[in-house]
């Protein structure tokens, strides 16, 4: 499969709801991005991002809710 880079540059990030303000192990996801999810570590916000389909990113959103 071939790669593509992702403009993410203007992306509206938003921090987990499992998130604490003492700096805990977060994860950020973007929103808006038509077919993909981008998934960040909130501490490196600058470094890289993960890209999951939306359909991966519901389906493991799902088995960790226990729906799945």
């Amino acid at each position: 499969m071939a790669s593509r880079a992702l403009d993410l540059s203007n992306a509206s990030w938003r921090k987990s709801s499992y998130s604490n303000g003492t700096g805990g192990d977060c994860v950020e996801v973007a929103d808006g991005l038509p077919g993909v999810v981008p998934v960040r570590d909130s501490k490196d916000p600058q470094g890289p991002a993960l890209v999951f389909s939306a359909a991966r990113w519901s389906s493991f959103v799902s088995a960790l809710k226990g729906d799945a």
